[in-house]
């Protein structure tokens, strides 16, 4: 039987109030991943009205966060900052998460539009590993080193250590047995100076 999205809205209900009863004070932080918010390789396009029905429900149900997930790395920057205003907007008190991959060479794009749009947290990966395993062509996830990278040369403060960073994703490649694909790694910090060729 097929899953649908009703059909994993209902369970999740139920294991929420389940939590939530079994919990000594009644109160448990919880947050919801909407793993195809911006569509899905199956049935396409996702209507922006369906994801803030879904997260206004999560809302009611007194989860404290949300992500948004492009899982399958069909976004696009214009659709990215237009739906995470509407959900920013719309539920302020929410925490809302931005979830991107580099499927098709986007996820840094949307990252800098949901940025522009009041969103301050995000899933990566270190090296740029992962993918989706029931995403036909899926890549690795938004690389964390590449994030960072880019919102310090911005100047945002993100309160993480790029070079640390950077040092321990030079490990992956030995770890794994492959290279990995973020782009840091490979070029460098944008204002790292060499010396001029003789």
């Amino acid at each position: 039987m097929r899953m649908t999205s009703e059909r994993s809205l209902a369970g999740f209900d139920e294991v929420v109030k389940f939590v939530r009863e079994s919990s000594k004070s009644g109160s448990v932080p919880a947050n919801v991943a909407l793993s195809t918010a911006f569509g899905c390789p199956f049935d396409g396009a996702v209507a922006p009205a369906r994801v803030l029905d879904i997260v206004g429900r999560c809302e009611q149900w007194g989860l404290t966060g949300v992500i948004l997930r492009d899982t399958t790395g069909v976004a696009h920057p214009a659709q990215v900052a237009q739906l995470c205003a509407a959900v920013r907007a719309r539920h302020p008190a929410l925490q809302i998460t931005a979830h991107f991959h580099a499927t098709r060479g986007m996820g840094l794009a949307n990252a800098l539009a949901a940025l522009d749009a009041g969103i301050d947290r995000y899933d990566a990966s270190l090296g740029g590993l992962g993918g989706c395993p029931f995403a036909p062509g899926a890549s690795g996830n938004v690389c964390t080193e590449d994030l960072v990278h880019m919102f310090e040369a911005m100047g945002c403060d993100t309160g993480v250590d790029l070079e640390r960073l950077v040092a321990a994703a030079r490990e992956r490649p030995g770890r794994i047995g492959h290279e990995v694909p973020g782009q840091v790694l490979k070029a460098g910090p944008f204002d790292r100076r060499y010396p001029l060729p003789r």
